[in-house]
């Protein structure tokens, strides 16, 4: 349940399958900045942070994720399996507040909704600004530190590949990242699509308003070529072009000079307008039919919105912008609706993943049945037929192990197959009732895999191998 501590038993991400992944978050939505601040980490003291917090709570994996907007800490269970108590209980112990503070903040979800979740994290569908690509790299990085710390096995290692590959299908199969949100952002798009290029142009910038300067930086990103700062105040000026490796160009200079600008971003506390149409055409003139873009980010407006009149002159003033930002929101509701069905595709696949990991343990159970029962009659059958040479003892070996691939293959093949259906385990559980095979679990095959080389290791036992000198395996 969204917005609450969730207190019921955990749920498994798929019938059968052992893979419970949990989620206590604090983010922008529902925890103030003061507390997030609070319970951020370091970078560099996140190893330190998850293996204490893993010893005093018991959990199996843990990984933090910690960013401005959100601090959000996924594990999976220990064995008492407490849900979120033991948790909450070592922060309460780590932070001022108390546990009601924390408990009224947080968001925890356990099982599909915490793999849903992690998902929509990892493809900024529940970031401030939907589409922004820096969550993707924060939670990689969250997966490296986690995994260097040792607080990572199974669980993760088989989950974070799929969610980055979901992430990745998301940017590329939609355009939540295309359509520009931000006012500051929007002018730069807005600029771009009028001179296709911005690597060789000049911008001058009149005032030094906040708003001003964050289109100013995006600009730079653009890679625009020169930078033109100019100021009533000088001295303002020359501090803003010093951050930023610009030119000044003194205040008075600027009707004669605005022709050297191909963008104009303007956002001063004037009461009138500071760039005229009698001034702009001035510049429009001396530039030979170049274009101009104003960007007026002030209110009152410093541009008379005249100078649209004049030809190849354009100008946004703070509504335009604001109208296509807004736009551009509605287009990115409609694309996070896309990435939300790949989500869910992605999960579904991810659900038969997890419920096949339960066959693994019987098929491997089955075929050491088989090979086990094998080797015993070849024994005594080669220990009756004395007189075969070397060469005949392996064809009779060779022999016994394409019989018993050649038996298990169909059975096997089909056991994974129904592994994936809601009821596969069914069979699974037969299989193991007529051939009284050892109870095994998907979390010990997925634990045992993690620990040698990935949790997909299965394909390994599609040969049951006999050893070519008829002696038992120990």
């Amino acid at each position: 349940m969204q917005g609450a501590i969730v207190s019921a038993q955990h749920r498994t991400i798929a019938r059968g399958g052992p893979m419970t992944l949990s989620v206590l978050s604090y983010s922008y939505k529902k925890a103030p900045v003061e507390l997030r601040e609070r319970l951020a980490v370091n970078p560099a003291q996140i190893g330190f942070h998850l293996n204490t917090a893993r010893e005093a709570t018991g959990f199996g994996e843990l990984l933090l994720l910690s960013t401005c907007n959100r601090v959000e800490y996924y594990f999976t269970p220990g064995p008492r399996d407490n849900g979120h108590e033991p948790l909450l209980d070592w922060l309460r112990t780590q932070h001022t507040g108390g546990s009601e503070e924390l408990r009224e903040h947080a968001v925890a979800l356990a099982g599909r909704e915490a793999v849903t979740h992690l998902h929509r994290v990892a493809c900024s569908l529940d970031s401030m600004v939907v589409g922004e690509p820096q969550i993707l790299g924060q939670l990689k990085d969250a997966y490296r530190l986690a995994s260097e710390a040792g607080t990572v096995n199974a669980t993760f290692s088989g989950l974070m590949p799929r969610v980055f590959r979901t992430a990745k299908r998301v940017r590329s199969e939609t355009d939540i990242a295309r359509f520009a949100v931000s006012v500051s952002y929007v002018a730069v798009e807005l600029a771009a699509r009028i001179f296709e290029s911005l690597h060789h142009k000049t911008v001058l910038v009149v005032g030094a308003g906040e708003m001003a300067e964050l289109a100013l930086t995006h600009l730079i990103k653009a890679g625009v070529h020169r930078l033109l700062i100019c100021n009533r105040t000088y001295d303002n000026a020359v501090a803003l072009a010093e951050e930023h490796h610009g030119e000044v160009l003194p205040y008075e200079q600027l009707g004669a000079r605005l022709h050297e600008a191909d963008i104009i971003i303007s956002s001063t506390g004037a009461r009138s307008y500071v760039i005229d149409a009698h001034m702009a055409r001035g510049a429009a003139r001396q530039r030979r039919g170049e274009p101009m873009f104003f960007i007026d980010i002030a209110v009152p407006r410093d541009v008379d919105p005249a100078v649209n009149e004049l030809s190849n002159v354009y100008c946004y003033d703070i509504d335009d912008l604001k109208t296509v930002a807004d736009n551009n929101l509605k287009e990115r509701a409609r694309e996070a609706s896309k990435a939300h069905d790949i989500i869910v595709q992605d999960i579904e696949q991810y659900e038969r993943w997890v419920q096949s990991l339960g066959v693994v343990p019987t098929v491997k159970a089955l075929r050491h049945h088989f090979s086990h029962t094998a080797h015993g009659e070849l024994d005594k059958a080669l220990a009756r037929m004395k007189h075969l040479d070397a060469d005949d003892r392996a064809q009779v070996q060779r022999l016994v192990h394409a019989v018993v691939n050649k038996l298990l293959h169909t059975p096997s093949t089909q056991l994974r197959r129904l592994a994936e259906e809601q009821d596969g385990r069914l069979y699974t559980e037969a299989l193991a009732t007529l051939f009284d095979l050892p109870v095994h679990t998907a979390e010990s095959q997925a634990h045992e895999d993690s620990a040698s080389e990935g949790p997909l290791q299965e394909q390994r036992q599609n040969v049951v191998r006999l050893p070519v000198s008829g002696q038992r395996e120990h």
